[in-house]
């Protein structure tokens, strides 16, 4: 009977574990924030490439309204801090949202899967960013 109540007590935990009942998410290091891929190029948790637009200024964004459907920012968790060359920003609408060396990160619509970069060069404003 015992080894029964063992094996449904961690049944139970590893069913919570899977429905994101316990979470190992700190205030430093949130799972949202931007990491490096296999090419040196800075990637989302979904893995798509990210860029920075010329036209921002150091801290803050001005990609809105249209062009925020067409370059989805990368936007901050909650309990989220700045660490080390990644800073947040706080956009015009009160959202906050990451950014490299004080430059705002943006995904691309177009990009569908990791590895896309297809956002690379648009209208000569748009750059993937490479630390």
């Amino acid at each position: 009977m015992k080894s029964l109540a063992t094996v449904l007590m961690a049944s139970a935990l590893l069913a919570g574990c899977a429905n994101g009942v316990f979470s190992h998410k700190t205030d430093t290091a949130a799972p949202d924030m931007p990491t490096r891929a296999a090419d040196g190029r800075l990637i989302g948790p979904n893995g798509n490439t990210l860029y920075t637009y010329a036209k921002d200024s150091q801290g803050m964004s001005v990609c809105n309204d249209q062009c925020a459907t067409n370059w989805p920012p990368l936007t901050v968790a909650p309990n989220a801090r700045p660490m080390g060359d990644y800073t947040i920003v706080t956009r015009a609408d009160g959202t906050r949202q990451w950014a490299y060396k004080g430059q705002p990160l943006y995904y691309f619509v177009k990009d569908t899967r990791a590895g896309d970069m297809t956002g690379e060069g648009v209208g000569g404003n748009w750059r993937t960013v490479r630390p």
